[in-house]
């Protein structure tokens, strides 16, 4: 019976493997986490609640145009153990979210259009008056989503392009991508997007054929979901377009008949941010002021951007997860970075002067673009901007890095890779460990067994322990596939790349 299911095993794909395992990660982290853990969830939950308008025993008329009557444990109750790391998710109650009737009134929601609606629509659709039940589902959904998207794209990509779509989705996720992929916050669609839609257009430029319609078809979707979930992913996708069509410029006319699909999706990202009420940040700041004069923007904006990096590094652990109360080990981002930075060291020898300037323009654009929000805002780094508003542009650069690399998409050896993969596998162990641990007891608890002294989990399910030992190993598995993959696509690119070659010399010849 085991040589049979090892036979089997064998016989999957890795790709798929790997897509299956890594669905199975971030379905563990979305179960790590009680109702209420992302970012400003009070908001998002609201939002998402009465994403489809008012509905009987979800979302009730409130007291004018900008509020609405929602269940009181949905916007109340659900963030109790917000900026205490210490106190559990146990503060909910034994009887959370099993009292529709308790009903507030509340502003905080996208009543007034600050975000584009897209998100909350698609994600209320999963709403219910058990809200345990619903959070799961909306979680699971865009797990599911990013899943699918990225192995769409991958399936769809030339194989020399695929390297760099495994290297911008997988690199960048540990751990905040983690936490936020399987999340009722709009980040998780607009990390999404930004991993599959600059590479899916530029595979879109490259090839032809329903091949070529089925990556147009991503581009688009990837658009959509990025533009429609925040008015930041809209900016990133007419970057992302920008950057695509930079690196697939050719002075023919293929190349400028296919940039009217290019011309209309950045219409449609702008029109998304036009149509939300955050656009006014890049005029007004985040608090609707600005310096005073000239010689305090400059001071500001100088001083900000000195500090910008802070905010880099906060993407792989650096600031703290949830309500940014969460904090992680420094192992976690020091690990998480140091592969980044050390694959993108790799591929400093670039051949490719495309590839330089946009990698040179995306890095500026992470320095300026923050820093200009902050200093609008009068505002230093550490306040109003978090890691999650810039990880869209890491992701992108990551991408860009490997496939502008001296090697065209081609990442280290297979041992070299092993040792970041472990390196990520045992940051996102420890960052999943700490996560259990913070809403189960909360940090002022210390042991190893996740399960003793719980003061919060799941009323069915898997527990605490489990869901942290599945989790681990299954993006530690996720990770060893994705070795496999790269490993075979690079050696496939090599044997491509030589053919051509031999057969160039010979029409030479």
């Amino acid at each position: 019976m085991r040589s049979q299911i090892a036979t089997a095993l064998r016989r999957v794909p890795p790709a798929a493997a790997a897509a299956l395992l890594g669905f199975v990660a971030l379905v563990g982290w979305g179960l790590s986490s009680p109702v209420g853990s992302s970012p400003d969830d009070d908001f998002h939950l609201a939002s998402i609640w009465c994403g489809l308008g008012e509905r009987d025993g979800l979302c009730g008329p409130g007291t004018g145009d900008t509020s609405r009557e929602v269940n009181r444990d949905l916007v109340v109750t659900s963030v109790c153990y917000a900026y205490d790391p210490e106190k559990s998710a146990g503060c909910q109650g034994d009887g959370f979210g099993e009292d529709p009737a308790t009903r507030v009134v509340t502003e905080r929601g996208n009543f007034a259009g600050l975000y584009p609606p897209v998100f909350y629509a698609v994600t209320s659709l999963f709403a219910s008056q058990n809200l345990d039940v619903s959070t799961i589902l909306v979680r699971g959904f865009n797990a599911l989503l990013f899943i699918g998207l990225v192995g769409a794209t991958y399936a769809l990509l030339p194989r020399h392009r695929r390297n760099a779509l495994i290297a911008s989705a997988a690199l960048t996720v540990v751990p905040l991508g983690m936490f936020l992929i399987p999340s009722t916050n709009p980040s998780s669609w607009a990390i999404a997007s930004s991993a599959t839609l600059w590479i899916s257009l530029l595979g879109y430029f490259e090839s032809t054929g329903p091949r070529k319609w089925g990556l147009a078809g991503i581009a688009a979707l990837s658009t959509v979901i990025g533009a429609g979930a925040r008015a930041d992913a809209a900016i990133y996708s007419v970057v992302a377009i920008g950057v695509a069509c930079f690196l697939a410029f050719r002075a023919d006319k293929r190349f400028w008949r296919d940039t009217l699909l290019a011309v209309g999706l950045v219409v449609v990202a702008v029109a998304f941010y036009l149509g939300a009420s955050q656009s006014g940040a890049a005029t007004t700041g985040l608090t609707g002021t600005t310096p005073t004069s000239a010689a305090q923007w400059i001071g500001l904006f100088i001083a900000n951007i000195v500090n910008v990096p802070d905010l880099w590094v906060g993407v792989f652990g650096h600031w703290g997860l949830g309500w940014l109360d969460t904090a992680m080990p420094a192992a976690v981002w020091v690990g998480s970075f140091g592969v980044v930075v050390a694959v993108i060291a790799s591929q400093l020898r670039s051949r490719d002067r495309r590839g330089v300037i946009a990698i040179l323009g995306l890095v500026a654009l992470l320095f300026v673009f923050p820093a200009y929000i902050l200093t609008q805002s009068q505002a230093l780094v550490g306040g109003y901007v978090q890691p999650r508003y810039i990880m869209p542009l890491i992701i992108i650069l990551v991408g860009v890095a490997v496939l502008s690399g001296p090697r065209s998409g081609a990442l280290a050896d297979r041992r070299v890779l092993g040792v970041g993969a472990a390196i990520l596998a045992l940051a996102n162990c420890a960052a999943l460990y700490i996560n259990i641990r913070r809403y189960v007891t909360g940090l002022d608890t210390l042991s190893l067994n996740l399960d003793a002294q719980a003061e919060w989990w799941w009323s069915a399910g898997p527990s605490p322990l489990a869901v942290w030992i599945i989790g681990s190993l299954a993006f530690a598995g996720c990770v060893a596939f994705l070795i496999r993959v790269v490993s075979t696509s690079q050696t496939q690119a090599r044997r491509s790349i030589s053919d051509l070659e031999s057969a160039e010399a010979r029409g030479s010849g």
